[in-house]
């Protein structure tokens, strides 16, 4: 799986239609508003890696209200949630 993360700036008085309008778009997995100098952030999540993209630049620079957006590619996922999936033996937690 091909990730990227992809800041979003909107027009200030649409950020949650353009967030709900991004979450729908095939590609995407998660939408963020955020606190910062952006006001969406989308994971961007596609098999493979010419479709991210198609997904950016087709679909989500598009979206009505989006008017400017910066990528970053990720080269490899580091998350505490997967190293316990990892190490996991089918155990319950607890005693």
């Amino acid at each position: 799986m091909n990730t990227a993360i992809v800041h979003i700036d909107c027009a200030t008085d649409s950020i949650p239609e353009v967030a709900q309008a991004l979450a729908e778009l095939p590609g995407v997995s998660e939408v963020y508003s955020v606190a910062g100098n952006v006001d969406l952030i989308a994971i961007v999540r596609v098999p493979q890696f010419d479709d991210i993209a198609e997904v950016i630049a087709g679909r989500i620079s598009k979206t009505p209200g989006v008017v400017g957006t910066e990528s970053h590619i990720a080269f490899r996922a580091y998350s505490k949630h997967d190293l316990e999936d990892a190490f996991a033996i089918g155990l319950p937690n607890g005693d």
